[in-house]
């Protein structure tokens, strides 16, 4: 089973994101930071991760960029995950390993939409 690894600060988000991937058999884990997912993905890394461009800790943008220089961090997939339709930012997180992003609040059709058009599903 494929895992994903769903960093958000947002309770919901993270829900609604595993109720979705769970659908298409995806195995999730969770994490409220970009500490916290760092460190899971040190543990046993996802098939593929949704990352917020916004966390307390931190940003999507420095948590692709120290994800990709970790041993097998060019290996997951990465949805960018973000609230403004900030051209510049989401270019930024494409050029630094992002492999798709996704405006929230997403739904069904929009996280399948960005899934499908990454090769995931």
């Amino acid at each position: 089973m494929r895992q994903c690894l769903i960093v958000d600060d947002s309770n919901s988000i993270r829900k609604v994101a595993r109720r979705i991937l769970q659908d298409y058999d995806f195995e999730t884990r969770e994490a409220d930071s970009e500490k916290s997912g760092l460190a899971a993905c040190g543990q046993d890394m996802p098939d593929c991760i949704v990352v917020d461009w916004r966390m307390p800790d931190g940003d999507g943008l420095e948590f692709l960029k120290r994800l990709r220089a970790m041993p097998g961090g060019d290996r997951p997939k990465v949805m960018y995950c973000t609230s403004e339709n900030d051209r510049i930012k989401v270019a930024k997180a494409l050029r630094l390993g992002a492999d798709g992003h996704m405006m929230k609040p997403f739904d069904r059709e929009s996280l399948v939409r960005a899934f499908s058009e990454a090769g995931l599903i």
